[in-house]
């Protein structure tokens, strides 16, 4: 499984990451996780609003920081 956080540096962005790894850690999920800031790389995704999760190349979350509950969902499919 490969996670995308899609975000620019914001607070909200940084909040993200950090979620996302708190509940990878915790469902001890074997995931790649990769931080992308650079914002053509965000456009060119049809990305508008951050930050974003992207989950094996799917759009997840977009717009907002998801809850820690979000990403156990997420991450459980």
């Amino acid at each position: 499984m490969k996670i995308k956080i899609l975000g620019t540096g914001c607070p909200k962005c940084k909040a993200t990451e950090k979620i996302v790894r708190m509940v990878v850690e915790e469902l001890g999920k074997d995931v790649e996780i990769v931080k992308v800031e650079d914002l053509q790389e965000i456009m060119n995704r049809d990305v508008m609003m951050t930050p974003a999760v992207f989950i094996n190349g799917e759009a997840k979350v977009v717009g907002r920081t998801p809850s820690p509950e979000d990403m156990k969902k997420l991450l459980k499919k």
